[in-house]
């Protein structure tokens, strides 16, 4: 087991935006983490990524208790992330934001980058090859010299993923890839995204879009908070309560 969450909850004030949440990703699995607007989803990623402190529950990443651990070192841990609003360095070339990324794991002194050294040249060297792969892989190659303030939203978006690649993930949690997209830029998002699973990468996916099902090996449901439901695609598409959460009924409109 890769990632665990048990028991899983937060408080703001008075509202209850997780409320006992356990799931968990095996190595190698493409899990969705699905539910109305409202429902709980990214606030599960905040919790597990360091963002907010859980009011009580633990998190296990690879063995380790990851539960209160900040931002960056769950980053150095293996837990590369992507936000609903895309953070990137508007005014840098595609390649440029990827190979930003990649220094998560600076392996050059102050020196090294003051005196240019072989080992600052060298490093920086592998740094926009890896950058470089990592675009090949989304399919983004054609756009490495391209701002990234100019590229489509769909494009911008999987810029994203490729950020969060470069701090070499074992655990890729993507949240809302699809939002915003029109039909075209789904198509390929959703490409770029089966190629980086392929690739090896354990992923974790909050989404609305229900597209995003094709991907899945599993999905966990969240209405309220709460986990109403596990399963595969299909049995998460005819479960009654799901339905009932996203259409209203007991668990309605979040």
């Amino acid at each position: 087991m890769l990632l665990q969450i048990d028991n899983l909850t937060k408080r703001f004030g008075g509202l209850t935006a997780v409320d006992g949440f356990n799931a968990y990703v095996d190595e190698g699995e493409v899990v969705g983490l699905i539910g109305p607007n409202g429902a709980g989803k990214s606030t599960v990623f905040n919790l597990v990524t360091g963002v907010f402190p859980p009011t009580s529950g633990r998190v296990f990443f690879d063995g380790e208790d990851i539960t209160r651990k900040k931002p960056h070192t769950v980053a150095e841990l293996g837990i590369g992330r992507t936000f609903q609003m895309n953070l990137l360095f508007a005014d840098f070339t595609v390649l440029e934001n990827v190979s930003a990324s990649s220094h998560v794991y600076p392996r050059s002194s102050l020196f090294d980058m003051y005196f240019n050294t072989r080992r600052y040249r060298r490093n920086e060297a592998e740094i926009s090859d890896r950058a470089l792969q990592i675009l090949q892989l989304l399919g983004l190659e054609s756009y490495k010299d391209e701002l990234a303030k100019n590229l489509p939203h769909g494009y911008q978006k999987m810029l994203g993923v490729a950020r969060a690649l470069a701090t070499k993930p074992k655990l890729l949690m993507l949240d809302e890839p699809l939002g915003g997209m029109n039909p075209s830029e789904i198509d390929f998002s959703l490409q770029a995204i089966s190629n980086a699973r392929d690739s090896g990468v354990t992923v974790l996916i909050v989404e609305h879009n229900m597209q995003i099902l094709s991907l899945c090996d599993r999905v966990v449901v969240i209405s309220f908070g709460q986990k109403i439901c596990e399963g595969s695609p299909r049995e998460v598409r005819e479960n009654e309560e799901v339905i009932s959460a996203y259409f209203g009924g007991k668990h309605g409109s979040a």
